[in-house]
């Protein structure tokens, strides 16, 4: 059976129970709810194609951690992925980014580093058995 496309996944992934905080080209990125009236997004990312794909954003701010060097803050950001690694997971890129100060952008407020994680995946329900997992991990490294 092919992959579906955006719009039919999408459809899947809502009347399954899950929330879409955004769609585009051939990704989906799923949302949570930290409290009732708001909406984040949750670091989750459907990629489309054969196969279908899960991508995980794990990031460190800088301002959680002044004075730590890069490399430390991407082992802190790596370290959230054990439950992934653990699933099949494998680490697909690395790297900063900048959070200007949206009313002075060339203000930078904050330096995240992330850690990408990957993971293919057969079909759709094998997919979605594995979201709920996802969504519970800390997905921001912490003091």
């Amino acid at each position: 059976m092919p992959a579906p496309n955006l719009q039919e996944l999408k459809k899947i992934l809502v009347q399954a129970g899950f929330e879409v905080y955004r769609a585009r080209g051939a990704e989906i990125q799923l949302a949570e709810r930290p409290r009732d009236n708001l909406i984040m997004d949750a670091g989750i990312t459907i990629c489309l194609g054969e196969p279908l794909r899960i991508r995980l954003a794990f990031r460190a701010p800088k301002a959680d951690f002044p004075g730590e060097s890069d490399e430390t803050l991407f082992h802190r950001a790596s370290k959230l992925a054990a439950t992934p690694i653990a699933r099949g997971f494998t680490e697909a890129e690395r790297r900063t980014r900048h959070l200007p100060d949206p009313s002075d952008p060339s203000r930078i407020l904050d330096t995240w580093y992330e850690v990408f994680f990957e993971r293919a995946f057969s079909g759709v329900d094998e997919l979605l058995a594995e979201l709920p997992v996802l969504l519970q991990l800390d997905k921001t490294a912490s003091r």
